[in-house]
């Protein structure tokens, strides 16, 4: 990867992207019956969705600010 930080939104565009595409893949290795490949699948999306929650969480904290903070102003 780049040594600079990316664009958050894109970001998380990304992971929304890879994520429903590995749920894709996931089905259609479970419809093949390749269950070693459905888990490293299951495992990638589960991780796309952990970072997926993190990112959103870090946009909206740039978003909105803290109540104690917005009630300092």
């Amino acid at each position: 990867m780049g040594l600079g930080r990316r664009d958050p939104y894109q970001r998380a565009e990304t992971l929304d992207y890879l994520q429903s595409i590995l749920r894709q893949f996931r089905a259609m290795a479970a419809a093949e019956g390749c269950e070693m490949l459905v888990y490293f699948l299951e495992m990638a999306y589960v991780e796309a969705n952990d970072l997926l929650r993190e990112e959103r969480a870090a946009l909206l904290d740039e978003i909105s600010p803290p109540l104690e903070v917005a009630h300092q102003q």
